[in-house]
């Protein structure tokens, strides 16, 4: 674009990003680098008053690539601005989504009623369950069950064999349980992992191909990056999730990964949501990612594929619509 977008980030506290992986600093390290503002928050500075939705946010310079613990960045000044005053809020807080993260999406909701233009979408962020949104999309999925009755998931188990059971809030593979054919432990994980049948979890078939990687498949504003990054479960591991010391390996879209993409990018794309990670196993879509897809970092380096690139673009767009 001829002239500089003004791109409020928001993330958690500076200091705990890892900028050397991290995906966001690549998009903000790219849009600095073709000339836009590069302004930061976290969620606890969004406020509403009289109307408008408003933050305290620090403008920064993207400093030159260094060693993994190097600074990298500068803030050059701060201050409270109107969301609705920057050209674009990137909302990329990583999970949990907690009740605080809720309620900011209803701040960047009054936002965008203000006229600001957020990315993702916050109702979109609100109404896509990142293991739920699946549902939508059954015919790209393995047979699955979401409930909490402790009975019905024991039924689902006789009749399926090995399944994985996970609970509905997870993230990087926490609280997932394979459950295999003679598992003893049985009635005790659901009853754990349910609270006594007071939390909803959901269980699938287990999928096989899991050795070979849960393949995060990129979408951006509906097409999709033409590498995907497969996280390889570690020794004795059954779970790929690169924070359950997954190994990453970025390889070319299969062709269902391909039909997976292309069956949702485009519903999804409409929903206001220009970045989306699917989990995919073997030919299996597993999750719908919306919060703070990643991966950018570890495909670039392995391909040479300009995934920020691609996503400034896609923002570049959608800001001058």
């Amino acid at each position: 674009m001829s002239q500089g977008l003004s791109l409020l980030f928001i993330v958690d506290p500076l200091p705990l990003l890892k900028a050397y992986k991290d995906s966001t600093v690549a998009m903000m390290r790219t849009a600095a680098a073709r000339g836009h503002d590069i302004w930061a928050c976290t969620p606890a500075d969004l406020q509403w008053r009289d109307g408008h939705v408003t933050t305290q946010a620090q403008r920064l310079q993207l400093l030159p690539k260094g060693d993994k613990g190097a600074p990298w960045y500068a803030e050059l000044d701060s201050g409270a601005r109107a969301l609705a005053g920057f050209d674009a809020v990137l909302m990329r807080k990583d999970p949990p989504f907690d009740t605080e993260y809720l309620y900011a999406t209803h701040l960047l909701s009054a936002a965008s009623r203000d006229g600001a233009a957020v990315f993702n979408d916050p109702r979109a962020l609100r109404d896509h369950n990142e293991k739920f949104a699946i549902t939508e999309f059954a015919d790209f999925t393995v047979p699955t069950l979401v409930t909490r009755d402790v009975a019905a998931l024991r039924q689902f188990h006789r009749d399926l064999g090995t399944v994985v059971l996970k609970p509905l809030d997870g993230m990087g593979g926490t609280g997932i349980f394979v459950l295999r054919e003679d598992e003893l432990n049985l009635n005790a994980i659901l009853e754990t992992v349910t609270h006594d049948g007071r939390r909803t979890v959901m269980a699938q078939r287990y999928i096989p191909e899991i050795r070979n990687g849960d393949k995060r498949v990129l979408l951006i504003a509906g097409e999709p990056v033409p590498y995907a990054l497969a996280r390889i479960p570690k020794p004795g591991e059954t779970r790929g999730n690169l924070a359950a010391g997954g190994i990453a390996r970025a390889q070319e879209l299969s062709d269902s990964d391909r039909a997976i993409a292309e069956g949702l990018g485009p519903t999804l794309a409409a929903r206001g949501l220009l970045l989306v990670g699917l989990d995919v196993i073997g030919d299996y879509l597993t999750e719908i990612n919306v919060t703070s897809p990643t991966c950018f970092v570890e495909i670039e380096q392995q391909t040479g594929f300009d995934v920020a690139g691609m996503f400034i673009d896609a923002l570049e767009k959608a800001v001058s619509r």
